[in-house]
């Protein structure tokens, strides 16, 4: 069967051995895309049990994020509809306070062609602060907290949230405003983003 471009390049994504040396549990990409994609979700890097089982966000974190985009897990995992690709495609192992960051070598090598080969994009959500970084650039505020508090100024193309990881608990009671303000319009533009048919005249190039 003859591969589409999009599916060569995570093939070739998935063969990826650029940070070998610097990840303790060896190489192990994980990502998916099709084509019609209507939202992306960029994360921070897979942690030990995604690493483990190949499913992304398949731990608490994920079980939040679905809770937060109130999606099924079939719904969540259908790759026709919503693109996962972390900013760091490998699980870089533990530190002292957590999971390490991702690779840096990773997203600028991946990336700007899975962007390319994703046209039919309509909503990505930027989870965490290193996805925040490295997808706003200087377009991101001074903290993760201003960024995601100013979600409206990267609307409609961007949607910054936190992670949703049980570490960050006490955040998420801090800052109440979220879950009153932001999660609302998280639903609406999720769903907006859905129903709009795939090739409609709202397709535009994604970004690179």
């Amino acid at each position: 069967m003859t591969l589409t471009p999009l599916e060569k390049l995570i093939q070739e994504a998935r063969a990826c051995t650029v940070c070998a040396a610097h990840l303790p549990h060896g190489p192990r990409p994980i990502l998916r895309a099709a084509a019609s994609a209507r939202v992306l979700i960029i994360g921070q890097a897979p942690g030990r049990r995604v690493h483990e089982t190949g499913i992304p966000w398949n731990d608490p974190s994920g079980d939040r994020l679905r809770q937060w985009l109130a999606l099924s897990r079939d719904d969540f995992y259908d790759e026709r509809r919503i693109a996962i690709v972390p900013t760091g495609l490998c699980f870089p192992g533990t530190g002292r306070s957590g999971d390490l960051p991702p690779r840096p070598e990773c997203a600028p090598l991946w990336h700007p062609p899975l962007r390319r080969s994703l046209p039919n994009v309509r909503l990505t959500l930027l989870i965490g602060q290193y996805a925040q970084d490295y997808t706003l650039g200087p377009r991101r505020k001074r903290s993760l907290t201003e960024t995601v508090a100013a979600f409206r100024e990267y609307l409609p193309d961007y949607l910054p949230l936190p992670h949703p990881s049980p570490r960050n608990l006490l955040w998420l009671r801090k800052n109440e405003w979220f879950e009153r303000e932001l999660l609302p319009e998280l639903l609406l533009a999720v769903r907006s983003a859905l129903s709009e048919p795939p090739g409609g005249t709202g397709a535009r190039e994604a970004d690179s």
